[in-house]
């Protein structure tokens, strides 16, 4: 099923942080467990080496490494090479530089949980190249433009070489609670730059086969005719866990949203737990159907995006009708989708704060109420 042509006024995704998810990272938790870290210096040569050793590993961002208890931390690599270059003329100079923090794993590796930029700069500029071409400095003074690790002084490169790089480590024992505290702790580093979202950061601290079920369903073809057009934010991915999670454990919802769907996906980490194959059928049939009923344009309100609130619980009250085995009839689906975006207790349920426990179960309510009457 192929999706609906998108235009710029309906398919617009802001890039940095929305306010719900501002909101989002900064709700203060329930709880709020210690982590064990210590504090250790690096030389900039040792550094580079036990990352060609893969002693230090910058983790992919968004797909699992089943033999990391960390993995994807890292959005793309962002720096340009101004910054790149004055980074290393920095080290060359002598002057301060911010730390890195890292994570210990059980087996004694360490995860880059903050410090991507400057590793990876240091290791290409050690490596001598950078996006295919030769890393020759050029936006510094001129005593150093020109210059490549190869043809720096002995001088130089012994200045280099040990420049000592302060380093935060933190362990973990891979358990939900561990991972719990760490993404407290990143979190609160999470700043300036482009942000991370709260579910850029979930799908880092909890990769494995669910990580890869919810990417399998983002890119199913209904999913995507309703949704509309991949998220960079990997808010579409974010949408669909957040309906796994509620149709399985509504009942159990609680606040703050995100340590219910980090807890949801600690759980389910391995898919042990999961009937796997009925909860992929059940949201293949929901989405097929809200998708030929014409789910996507209904959704919308004054022409922007699709509304998540309204999108979760109606996909979710499509699921449960899809799980009782009774059939959607397009039109009567459509008839059913206008009552709920038309009714009052609708628009007050998705106004203002949609993680609150009352509104969240009030609007899979009302969903599931009209998607049983139809």
């Amino acid at each position: 099923m192929a999706a609906a042509p998108d235009d710029a006024s309906t398919n617009y995704e802001p890039v940095l942080l929305t306010d719900e998810e501002v909101g989002e990272l900064t709700e203060a938790e329930t709880e709020a467990e210690p982590v064990a870290y210590s504090g250790t210096d690096f030389d900039a040569e040792g550094l580079v080496r036990r990352l060609a050793r893969g002693d230090i590993v910058i983790p992919n961002y968004g797909h699992g490494d089943d033999s990391l208890e960390l993995a994807g931390f890292q959005r793309g690599f962002v720096w340009r090479r101004p910054q790149m270059d004055r980074f290393i003329e920095s080290l060359l100079l002598g002057f301060p530089i911010p730390g890195i923090m890292l994570v210990q794993q059980t087996d004694k590796r360490y995860l880059v949980l903050d410090g991507q930029q400057r590793l990876k700069t240091l290791e290409a500029f050690y490596d001598g190249v950078h996006n295919g071409k030769v890393f020759t400095l050029e936006n510094v003074a001129e005593e150093y433009k020109g210059l490549t690790y190869k043809s720096l002084s002995p001088e130089q490169r012994r200045t280099l070489d040990n420049t000592f790089i302060q380093a935060t480590i933190v362990r973990t024992d891979g358990t939900n609670k561990s991972l719990e505290s760490i993404y407290q702790v990143f979190e609160r580093l999470n700043s300036g730059g482009t942000q991370l979202t709260p579910h850029e950061i979930r799908i880092a601290l909890y990769p494995g086969p669910f990580v890869d079920l919810l990417a399998q369903l983002n890119n199913y073809p209904g999913w995507r005719d309703i949704y509309g057009a991949k998220s960079p934010r990997v808010r579409d991915h974010e949408l669909v866990l957040r309906i796994l999670a509620l149709y399985l454990r509504s009942a159990e919802y609680y606040r703050p949203l995100k340590k219910f769907l980090n807890d949801f996906m600690g759980d389910h980490r391995d898919l042990s737990k999961l009937n796997t194959q009925e909860l992929v059928d059940l949201f293949h049939r929901a989405a097929d159907a809200l998708a030929q009923a014409g789910a996507r344009g209904l959704l919308r309100r004054a022409g922007q995006r699709v509304n998540a609130a309204l999108l979760e619980a109606v996909f979710v009250a499509a699921m449960r009708r899809a799980s009782s085995g009774q059939e959607m009839a397009p039109e009567r689906l459509a008839d059913a989708i206008r009552q709920i975006v038309d009714s009052q207790d609708m628009q007050a349920a998705t106004s203002g704060s949609t993680s609150n426990e009352d509104f969240l179960r009030r609007r899979l309510d009302l969903a599931t109420r009209a998607l049983v009457s139809i």
